[in-house]
């Protein structure tokens, strides 16, 4: 993606999630947010979240703060680009409001849990700005398929990068 378009903004966001959680969804399609994440998000999202698809099929779940950012972002591509319309209608158009409740869980709407095919158990993985949910064994299964794979080639930008 050239500059003007959401790479910059990955640059602007503080990172703060990391990890993975296996998790559960209740039969009402709760989870509950892991404690170690808990107090962080509550403090930087006044239990406001934004819940919406992955190109992947998983979930991405932002503090408020974090997704007005890359909402801002996302509208602000031309709309006449096929490409830009898409990010648009999937991202934007699937963000639903979500609330930690007291007990430090958050209702994920049915059609994103849908959409994901997460029936009950889960992955949460933390990506710095946000987090992914995923199908528990759709997860296993792609992450077993990516560690097999021996095609790991970024983008120029990225090949200074060291772990």
């Amino acid at each position: 993606m050239e500059k003007s378009g959401i790479y910059p903004l990955i640059l602007l966001l503080n990172i703060m999630f990391r990890g993975l959680n296996k998790i559960s969804f209740d039969t009402k399609g709760r989870v509950s947010i892991p404690t170690k994440y808990r107090v962080e998000l509550l403090k930087i999202s006044k239990k406001k979240l934004i819940c919406t698809i992955d190109l992947d099929y998983c979930l991405l779940l932002y503090p408020l703060s974090s997704w007005l950012k890359i909402e801002q972002q996302i509208m602000k591509l031309p709309t006449l680009n096929a490409t830009s319309r898409k990010l648009q209608r999937l991202l934007v158009g699937h963000a639903s409001d979500v609330d930690i409740d007291k007990s430090g869980r958050v209702l994920i709407p049915s059609e994103l849990r849908e959409f994901s095919m997460i029936k009950k158990d889960a992955m949460l993985i933390g990506q710095g700005n946000r987090f992914e949910i995923w199908d528990y064994s759709r997860w296993t299964k792609l992450r077993e398929k990516w560690l097999k794979s021996d095609k790991f080639s970024l983008p120029e930008r990225f090949e200074g990068i060291t772990f």
